[in-house]
Parts: structure tokens; C-alpha cells; sequence
């Protein structure tokens, strides 16, 4: 049996074995097909603006302590700013061309950290000044991926095509890296517990992937055959959500036990879930991106329903999405060149 599957691009470096990887997988991803979830419908507010740079390729959000919208344009090779107050988005410029920006996070004071996807470094950019101050990787972090902080301010990252994780010390400029057990694993999203545990996706594995943060010593945990987890969001209560991208899942591990728990995406075998994230009322947040438009589903753990919604402008693929301390979401929609504020409505 064959499938066929749209795969959103990563970076050109990457297509070439992510495709390989996916094609010698369609296989063992149709046998584990779900059927559609029952859908209600979802209530919300989403907001989108036209970044000023055209095919710019917004690729993650980021929200700053300010309120701030952050997102970075890979192809642009910028970082945005929109105050959603105002409607206003100013770009800045980054240091080394075609660096690649893709994953974003801001620090406690305001500075915006991002990963040079195309040209091995991660940069730091004070918005106060416009400056930005880059951190050099070695030839094996050659793809730095996604970034989180734990709460000691220890930058954690992943290494997709280089097949590692890294943590970078923003103290001292130290950066260490570890090898990823499993061979061509993709490390991909990568989120931070409440005991400073960092946790990763194994894109191109059934696997999710556990830092000690002491020794960088990397745990396996083994999924459901055929599971290709993309992106992940903890709970307050440090079970691990992540969208399933191969089989149409939302899925839930809990690390205590071990156990996985899946529900179908209500848009079926082929809605290749994708960013994902958690607002603090423990609503589940993630958007689907196989179905067009894209659309921004809300699972509530408690009755284990979904609603759903379309994005106004199609989304173009909602590669990540941020929730904010008052419960709203930021997004970046990458093909069509928006970002976009979702707001749920009473």
C-alpha cells in the first residue's frame, strides 16, 4: 500500500533525508490510521497581520514579558516584533546573512534568543539596542532546531538533521552537546518540565526523548509504532501532549507511568498535527495542518473533547504557536506570511 503525505519544509538542507525517512515509514503510518474525532465547534477571535517583508516566512512565535508578539523569519533572515495593541511590527536585521532563523524564545529580561537553522549558531538579539550577539556551534550542531530555557536560565536546544540536543550557558557562552541514541531520530520541539527536565520529540522515531539536566545522560521512552512526534507542550502536571504528525494523533505521555494515551485528530489520518501548546486554564492548544485551511483545534483533557476552527487565511501551515499568560495564542503562519493572535470567545 501507498500513501502519499505533504511534507512542510524544514530547511532545503534537510528535505532530502526527512523525505527518505518518511517514504520507507508511509507504510507502517496507513496501518495505524485513525478515524475522525467528534467535533464541536470551536468560539474564537483570530487576528492575523501581513509581515511587511514579503515571503518572509514566519516560522515560530515567541511572547515576550512585555505581551509582545516575536517571530522569526527564516527566509528573511529577521526577527519580527508585533505589539498587539497597536497592530505595529517592526523587523530587525541579523548579523550573519541567510543564518536561517527558525526556533524563538525570549529570556526574563526581554533579550529574544533564536537558532541560526541554516548556519550553526545560535543568536541573541537585545531589542532594546538591536544588537545581537552570536554563539558559534560546531560542524555536528550544524541544523540547531528548537530552544527552551529551563528556570536556572540554561538555554536547552535541539540538533534535527545533526541528530543531538545541546544546552548553551548564556553566563558564560559554554556549549555542550549530546548525541541522540537513536541514528536519524530528528530531534525536533523541545519543552522544559516543572523539575527542570527538558523533553524533546524524535521526529524521524517512535520516540520521545528526556534530558537529565545534570549529566545530559538522554532516556528513550518508546511510543506507539508508527508515531512520529513533531512538537510537544507540558502540562502543569508534567504529562507530556504532542502532536503525532505521521498518524493523525494528539497523544499524551505520562512520564510517571509510561503510559501513552492517543485520541484522532477530528481531521483524520491526514490531518498532520502540528504546533502545539497549553494555556494555563490545561486547555490543549495545537493546529492541524494537513487540513485546508489549517485550523486551530482545542482539547479539553478533562472531557477529552474537541473543538474546532478554521484560520481565516488558510495558515499556510502553523509550524509552532505560543501560548500567552492570559490565555491567548500566538501563531506563525508560515505560507502565507501572516502572525496571528487567537482568542477564545465566551
Amino acid at each position: 500500500m501507498k500513501i502519499r503525505m505533504r511534507i512542510p519544509a524544514c530547511g532545503a538542507m534537510l528535505a532530502g533525508l526527512i523525505c527518505a525517512a518518511f517514504g520507507m515509514l508511509a507504510g507502517a503510518w496507513a496501518l495505524a490510521a485513525p478515524a475522525p474525532a467528534a467535533v464541536g465547534v470551536l468560539r474564537v477571535n483570530i487576528r492575523e497581520w501581513d509581515l511587511p517583508t514579503p515571503h518572509a516566512r514566519p516560522h515560530d512565535p515567541a511572547v515576550a514579558p512585555d505581551g509582545a508578539l516575536w517571530f522569526t523569519e527564516q527566509q528573511a533572515n529577521k526577527l519580527g516584533r508585533l505589539d498587539p495593541a497597536t497592530g505595529k511590527i517592526r523587523e530587525y536585521e541579523l548579523k550573519t546573512p541567510h543564518s536561517g532563523p527558525h526556533g524563538l524564545v525570549a529570556d526574563g529580561e526581554g533579550n529574544i534568543w533564536y537558532t541560526g537553522n541554516y548556519a550553526a549558531l545560535i543568536g541573541r538579539l537585545d531589542p532594546r539596542t538591536g544588537a545581537v550577539t552570536e554563539y558559534a556551534l560546531t560542524a555536528e550542531a550544524r541544523d540547531p532546531h528548537s530552544l527552551a530555557f529551563d528556570a536556572q536560565g540554561t538555554l536547552w536546544f535541539t540538533v534535527q538533521g545533526g541528530n543531538a540536543v545541546g544546552r548553551l550557558d548564556p553566563r558564560t557562552g559554554k556549549v555542550e552537546l549530546k548525541a541522540v541514541p537513536t541514528p536519524h531520530a530528528l530531534p525536533y520541539g523541545i519543552a522544559v518540565n516543572s523539575h527542570g527536565v527538558p523533553l524533546f520529540c524524535e521526529f524521524g522515531a517512535n520516540h520521545l526523548g528526556e534530558i537529565d539536566p545534570k549529566t545530559m545522560a538522554i532516556t528513550e521512552h518508546k511510543l506507539p509504532e508508527g508515531a512520529r512526534p513533531r512538537r510537544l507542550a507540558i502540562a502543569a502536571d508534567d504529562r507530556v501532549y504532542y502532536s503525532d504528525f505521521a498518524r493523525g494523533y494528539l497523544a499524551r505521555f505520562d512520564p510517571a507511568t509510561g503510559e501513552v494515551k492517543e485520541w484522532a485528530s477530528p481531521g483524520g489520518a491526514g490531518s498532520q498535527p502540528y504546533g502545539i501548546a497549553i494555556t494555563q486554564d490545561g486547555m490543549v492548544w495545537y493546529s492541524e495542518a494537513g487540513v485546508h485551511p489549517n485550523t486551530i483545534v482545542r482539547f479539553d483533557p478533562k472531557t477529552e473533547s474537541f473543538a474546532r476552527a478554521t484560520i481565516p487565511s488558510g495558515g499556510g501551515v502553523v509550524r509552532n504557536m505560543v501560548a500567552t499568560p492570559d490565555g491567548r495564542l500566538y501563531l506563525a503562519c508560515s505560507g502565507v506570511n501572516k502572525v496571528g493572535i487567537v482568542e477564545a470567545q465566551p
